[in-house]
């Protein structure tokens, strides 16, 4: 019984090129380093800020990332995925040494701007890489490892930041800092350079390529991604506060549930994977994810709500992400070509982007105003709505313009 486990988990793990895993390495160390944005709330309200001034920070955050990531899909396609990510992990190691010396409060927000910027700006690139070195068959799993990447990266980094803030919040910013650099080095050493051409000749026909942001259906889906991933970003904002005062949870009980959510990931993802990509059923499979997820925060309004049942409910939302997040890599990949694949990443990027500023903020004042009851329901209905609405989707490749 144990082998044919082993064997699937090693299957699973098979086949992705050695690009591949090196992207999903430097993704690794890259997020193990990401201490400052879990902290700089608490980082600007020990320098004397208000809860209010730090959410304008945010904002300024947030703003920087989505025009960051549009910035980012343009320079893709006009000179590489590879210096892109150099030049950007280089820019935001450095940048955050800046912020660090940063204390006048409107500075802060420039700096805390242009990291973001720079930071984000990365992401389209880094996807891109990763559609270049996977196969068609394998394409989804490939992704599935960056995203088990950055899970866990983002994991070590909450828990070894939260040791380095009792030391000194300065720490972060250099850590953070240092792993941009190295993760830049590691890049520059391991990966071999490829031009824009190089890129343009894997393409399999010499058709005219379509703007991403002329692609009526992709640009819908973009839309339902903004309005899946503002519910879905409860689950890091909105929903601790919950079982804190609603439930009365301890915070060690809070952890150990939010943890369930990684460590699911990490055991069943990539099996998962390996078991349904390569079907043609991305559509469905995005569609139920999302639907589940819908289901889980209807859940949270469950009369009388223990450890049990909440454990229920970040399991039914952790396989909602499992089913939904994969899938919705491949189908952004499906419809693109070498040449304008950093604008479909850019735009997919951009609306994770406007959903971590939106979902929280709005997610905050729903549950302020009216309670967390309407909050769950909220989420839940535009989930569903959401669901149906991928499901009706055009399952194509790429456009050509005729």
């Amino acid at each position: 019984m144990l082998m044919p486990v082993l064997r699937t988990y090693k299957n699973a793990y098979t086949g992705l090129s050695r690009p591949t895993w090196l992207l999903s390495t430097v993704m690794l160390i890259n997020r193990s380093g990401t201490m400052v944005v879990p902290f700089l709330t608490l980082y600007l309200i020990r320098m004397g800020y208000s809860v209010s001034m730090a959410g304008i920070v945010f904002a300024f955050f947030g703003f920087g990332a989505f025009s960051g990531a549009y910035v980012g899909g343009r320079l893709t396609d006009k000179i590489g995925f590879y210096p892109v990510q150099i030049i950007t992990l280089l820019g935001g190691g450095i940048m955050f040494f800046v912020l660090s010396e940063m204390k006048t409060y409107w500075l802060i927000c420039l700096f805390t701007y242009l990291l973001a910027f720079i930071n984000e700006a990365f992401r389209p690139a880094n996807s891109t890489a990763i559609a270049f070195y996977s196969k068609a068959e394998n394409r989804t799993r490939s992704y599935a490892l960056n995203r088990l990447a950055i899970n866990i990266g983002w994991a070590l980094g909450s828990s070894i930041g939260g040791v380095l803030a009792d030391i000194d919040y300065t720490l972060l910013f250099y850590v953070d800092g240092i792993t941009n650099i190295a993760a830049a080095i590691l890049i520059w050493l391991f990966l071999k350079p490829v031009k824009v051409n190089e890129e343009n000749e894997k393409q399999t026909a010499p058709i005219k390529l379509m703007s991403a942001y002329k692609d009526k259906t992709y640009l819908l889906f973009i839309f339902l991604t903004i309005f899946f991933a503002s519910c879905f970003f409860q689950f890091f904002t909105n929903l601790s506060p919950f079982f804190y005062k609603e439930l009365h949870f301890s915070e060690t009980l809070i952890g150990f549930l939010l943890a369930i959510n990684g460590v699911i990931i990490a055991l069943v993802e990539m099996v998962l994977i390996y078991k349904l990509e390569g079907k043609g059923r991305d559509i469905q499979y995005i569609s139920l994810g999302i639907f589940m997820v819908g289901l889980s925060f209807f859940m949270l309004n469950i009369p009388g709500m223990g450890p049990i049942l909440a454990f229920s409910t970040i399991t039914l939302l952790t396989f909602g992400e499992i089913f939904s997040m994969p899938f919705m890599n491949s189908f952004w990949i499906s419809r693109t070509q070498a040449g304008n694949r950093g604008q479909y990443a850019a735009l997919y990027t951009m609306a994770w982007s406007a959903a971590q500023t939106l979902g929280p903020l709005g997610g905050s004042l729903l549950a302020g105003q009216f309670g967390f009851k309407w909050l769950w329901f909220s989420a839940g209905t535009v989930c569903i709505i959401v669901a149906f609405a991928v499901k009706k989707l055009r399952r194509t490749g790429h456009l050509p313009i005729k």
